[in-house]
């Protein structure tokens, strides 16, 4: 899980310098990339939250 956590952590971090330092000029497609970057992020939540329970479903049936 840990392996996940650094992985998402480093995703934020590519997020927050692409919106400070490399932003496409035309606001209609800089929204886009950002709406497309936000929804993998939080696609990237929602499968660590599936492999912890997946996780604990298999430590309880032990």
């Amino acid at each position: 899980m840990k392996k996940h956590l650094y992985i998402y952590g480093s995703m934020i971090l590519l997020f927050i310098v692409y919106n400070q330092f490399f932003q496409i000029q035309d606001d209609r497609i800089n929204t886009i990339v950002n709406i497309l970057f936000a929804s993998f992020l939080f696609l990237y939540i929602a499968f660590m939250a599936f492999i912890a329970i997946r996780k604990m479903k298999n430590s309880s049936k032990k």
